[in-house]
């Protein structure tokens, strides 16, 4: 090999564990030449390479097939070794080594499993009781490195300081790691280097944040309680969880631009969804009197730590209901939800304690704007209104319809301002095509969102259920994308179809998962309380400089 040797200092601070059950592999399964890749590695990476040939050259399969069988967890044995010591006299489990105290014949080390992290405590004449004592100093004080999986069993005990460990007796590893962590050094004056606080390449590389910043996992442990929690609710009102379609001959369901892909075989363009409302309403056509679905729906549109491209939202129609009626449920539901995730319905978000106690406050739109801006809009014209804006210091273009100016002016000048949850109801005409008009107020539509800390988090209608009423408002969308809004909807003749066969009276909802999950979890990015948020493509001068 080719390969640097490893000094000194450097098997001091990644020196390991050792292995006992070893299987045989063929000479020429070993590496023997560095590739174009390992000219690219840097020296840590290029020792570690170095390792795992030495490794398979004593016959040591590094990334063993069978199964290592656990009995416990390292939060198990936390939490019952002081009050049931004796279920902790045969353990077994797995984790990844994330620190070694080397003491010569013995060592102390910190593995990680899924739930947390516990000591181990190795000693050399237990895993190697004979005189021969060069399969432990080969394996355990130069082969085995921060970062790699192994698997342990041996009996529980308490050090002299008092902490719970496992005294092993039996060793395996289970994975070879190849890049090392970076491990969060503390010097003597307590300040902290090398921590993966970087929040580009925590995002990008989630599963080294997952591994070394486990409270991470707690925000994605809360969403998928959170999601539970909202199933839950709706099954147990007999809604039937159902899945629509992602790719759509057109879009529809919103105001946004869609993402366009072209399939080979039917030689038709196709659009990611950006809503699936308009399939869950054909199956209240069809019979069905409650419909939800978790769907991912992908919106061509700007960035930010609010919006990502692709995002999940929960969609619910029901049949003979209206939209005070989903508003009683939104809020049974979401405080609910925080009662689950908290115990209590009072959450902290930032500097803000938001309470989701029901009742939360109305206010229709109009008086929302007027209330936080002193001028009345509701009864200006499209020319009115765009100058009212423009005086505001909004800006506004040609494209805008009278809708979309309302739309920013509440954006800009009253959503930011709603931290307590609060409902706007009563939404412009214009703004909703979707939306059934209102049963007592000319030029509105029964339609609300719920804003809560400064963001929408919900949107739900009185759907629209007249065919000859929709057709006239998918026709008056199609005039503004003529103007140039590139949100507009089009024109559904399916949907038309299918409403002209006749839907009951319907109340429909979208709750933004996402966002939700923000206020949840206290969490100031979209990204926070995504796994894998899109991302700008890598440089690679950036991955070398992170791994280095």
């Amino acid at each position: 090999m080719l390969y640097t040797y490893l000094k000194d200092t450097e098997k001091s601070m990644f020196s390991s564990s050792i292995l006992s059950i070893t299987e045989k592999k063929p000479p020429n399964f070993y590496l023997c030449a560095p590739s174009k890749k390992d000219m690219e590695l840097n020296e840590q990476e290029l020792i570690r390479r170095q390792k795992l040939d030495e490794i398979r050259q004593h016959n040591i399969n590094p990334y063993p097939a069978e199964t290592w069988e656990m009995n416990s967890s390292s939060t198990e044995i936390l939490e019952g070794f002081d009050t049931t010591p004796e279920k902790f006299t045969d353990v077994s489990i797995a984790g990844r080594i994330m620190s070694i105290r080397d003491m010569g014949k013995a060592c102390f080390a910190v593995i990680q499993d899924a739930k947390g992290r516990i000591q181990i405590y190795v000693k050399r004449d237990d895993l190697c009781p004979g005189e021969d004592k060069s399969e432990y100093d080969f394996l355990f004080k130069k082969m085995l490195d921060i970062g790699d999986y192994i698997g342990v069993k041996g009996y529980v005990f308490k050090t002299k300081v008092g902490e719970i460990s496992i005294h092993v007796n039996s060793l395996r590893l289970l994975s070879k790691a190849l890049k090392p962590l970076p491990i969060v050094k503390q010097d003597a004056d307590g300040k902290v280097h090398d921590a993966f606080t970087d929040p580009e390449m925590r995002y990008r590389q989630r599963y080294v944040d997952l591994i070394v910043n486990p409270h991470v996992k707690e925000v994605f442990i809360k969403r998928t309680q959170l999601t539970n929690s909202m199933r839950n609710f709706l099954n147990g009102r007999g809604y039937l969880e159902v899945e629509t379609p992602i790719l759509q001959p057109l879009y529809g369901g919103a105001a946004a631009r869609p993402f366009k892909t072209h399939h080979n075989t039917l030689d038709m363009t196709l659009y990611l969804r950006i809503a699936n409302e308009l399939y869950l309403k054909r199956l209240i056509v069809g019979g069905f009197d409650g419909v939800y679905e978790f769907a991912k729906d992908f919106r061509n549109e700007g960035m930010s730590r609010f919006h990502n491209p692709e995002f999940t939202q929960v969609e619910l129609y029901v049949a003979y209901k209206d939209y005070i009626w989903m508003m009683n449920l939104v809020e049974e539901m979401v405080e609910k939800i925080a009662l689950d995730l908290h115990g209590t319905t009072e959450v902290i978000v930032g500097e803000n304690k938001i309470n989701f106690k029901r009742p939360w406050k109305r206010y229709t739109m109009y008086e929302a704007i007027e209330q936080h801006t002193g001028v009345d809009i509701s009864k200006m014209n499209e020319e009115e209104m765009a100058a009212a804006a423009r005086k505001m210091g909004i800006h506004i273009d040609k494209t805008m319809g009278r809708g979309k100016i309302i739309d920013e002016i509440f954006g800009a000048k009253v959503e930011h301002l709603l931290i307590q949850p609060t409902f706007i109801t009563d939404y412009p005409v214009e703004m909703s095509p979707l939306a059934k008009k209102h049963r007592t107020q000319e030029g509105l539509v029964e339609r609300f969102e719920a804003i809560c800390n400064g963001k929408e988090i919900c949107n739900a209608f009185s759907e629209l259920n007249d065919p000859i009423d929709q057709r006239k408002r998918f026709e008056e969308q199609l005039e503004l994308g003529l103007r140039g809004d590139e949100e507009a909807m089009q024109l559904d003749e399916d949907f038309l179809r299918a409403l002209e066969y006749g839907m009951p009276p319907t109340a429909g909802l979208g709750v933004g998962i996402d966002r939700l999950t923000m206020i949840m979890t206290n969490s100031p990015s979209i990204q926070d309380v995504l796994f894998f948020p899109q991302m700008r493509p890598e440089h690679k001068t950036e991955t070398a400089e992170q791994s280095a």
